[in-house]
């Protein structure tokens, strides 16, 4: 009969049923998804508005985390009306027009987190607003997106009446109004968290009777 070498070798094994169980180690630190870059950056993305119109803005920022890093994978979109205040009506499309506006712009950031769009500025939706971009963030860790909007620091008079602006804490306003930095450009710089984060928006259904239900925006 032959040797059952793994038989003996069992029967040799030390007893380790009364041994303590074994420490459990922390496993090495993964970022969490998800990851946009792979999809939805698209050419001519940030073009909203051709850079060479004369009405052309430029806005332009660079997302932060937490400990004041820049995160080098964000997407970033904004919506606005044209400078009368009107939403646009042209349909979306891949390939931009040179002589249109959509409207819609998404931005992937660079490996410094910084961002750019060409756009119009909005002119106010309707009287008492203070014209402004719809901003959405989307990053690493960010399970739900980000909604915060970008006011201009030119528009100092219509910012001070701003029904959204004046229930803002004023030690924090500053970080939904972004600040000339040159000839038809503004500098918007967005802080996920930590000192001096973005005030950021919330979605809320608010039921209006006969008139049905919509969506209203709160902090």
């Amino acid at each position: 009969m032959p040797d059952q070498p793994s038989l003996r070798a069992r029967a040799n094994a030390p007893d380790e049923s009364n041994l303590p169980a074994p420490e459990p180690l922390q496993t090495p630190a993964q970022t969490v998804g998800p990851f946009f870059g792979y999809a939805l950056p698209y050419a001519g993305g940030p073009a909203v508005r051709a850079a060479w119109q004369p009405d052309a803005i430029r806005l332009h920022g660079t997302v932060f985390d937490g400990a004041g890093d820049p995160i080098p994978d964000a997407i970033v979109e904004i919506w606005g009306p044209d400078a009368a205040g009107r939403p646009s009506t042209e349909r979306g499309v891949l390939e931009r027009d040179q002589h249109g506006f959509s409207g819609f712009g998404r931005a992937a950031v660079d490996r410094d987190g910084r961002f750019a769009f060409t756009t119009i500025k909005p002119g106010a939706t309707r009287e008492g607003l203070a014209p402004y971009l719809l901003v959405t963030v989307f990053a690493r860790g960010v399970l739900h997106h980000l909604f915060t909007r970008a006011y201009f620091d030119d528009e100092a008079a219509a910012n001070g009446t701003d029904p959204l602006l004046s229930t803002i804490d004023p030690a924090r306003r500053h970080t939904l109004v972004a600040e000339s930095d040159g000839p038809a450009s503004y500098r918007f710089d967005i802080r996920l968290q930590g000192e001096g984060e973005t005030v950021f928006l919330d979605f809320a259904v608010l039921d209006h009777g006969d008139e049905g239900r919509r969506e209203g925006m709160q902090r």
